[in-house]
């Protein structure tokens, strides 16, 4: 039964004085606040038996899970998938972990959206020691916007920088020597 048509029975249970006001505005309350949970949405919770270092090898949790009042899935697992992700290798719209994939990644290593890494941030916006993405800003940074102390790209800013406008001698030996796939770009 959809939403609509149990909303119909309530209604004319009530006109028909099953139901008094107080009952009525209960039952639709409670219809109208858990659609998912006649037969649309549902979450999904999964997660390993096999435990490792005080964590779940694997976590899966993804989706409202209205019983226990979540709206999102947070998984917590040494392999953690999930809406929101923690865990060593962490995949999900907010990712925490060692290697963190996803919309918002923050960790060690990370991919994502907006990716915050300590060592190596790959993504639309990245940040951390050596990032990469179409704005970069760490201690090298590669990117369309680039802000280091050594910079790759079209806008860079830095204390050695490679832009459009400008190619710093120290930027260009650092690059070809640790970075020599950009070398073919370096004599544009």
């Amino acid at each position: 039964m959809s939403v609509t048509q149990e909303l119909e029975r309530l209604a004319k249970l009530h006109a028909e004085g099953v139901l008094n006001a107080e009952e009525f505005a209960k039952a639709k309350s409670q219809t109208l606040s858990a659609p998912f949970s006649r037969g649309g949405i549902k979450g999904i919770r999964r997660q390993s038996s096999r435990i490792f270092c005080g964590l779940p090898l694997w976590a899966i949790a993804v989706g409202p899970d209205f019983e226990k009042g979540e709206m999102r899935g947070h998984a917590r697992a040494i392999f953690a998938i999930g809406d929101i992700a923690t865990g060593w290798f962490a995949c999900g719209g907010l990712a925490r972990g060692i290697f963190a994939f996803g919309g918002l990644a923050i960790g060690l290593v990370t991919f994502g959206g907006l990716s915050i890494g300590l060592l190596l941030a790959l993504g639309g916006l990245a940040v951390g020691s050596f990032a990469i993405g179409g704005a970069a800003i760490g201690l090298i940074a590669i990117g369309g916007g680039a802000c280091g102390y050594y910079a790759y790209g079209g806008g860079a800013v830095g204390a050695h920088t490679i832009s459009a406008l400008h190619k710093d001698p120290e930027a260009v030996t650092f690059f070809q020597q640790y970075f020599p796939w950009l070398a073919k770009f370096l004599h544009r």
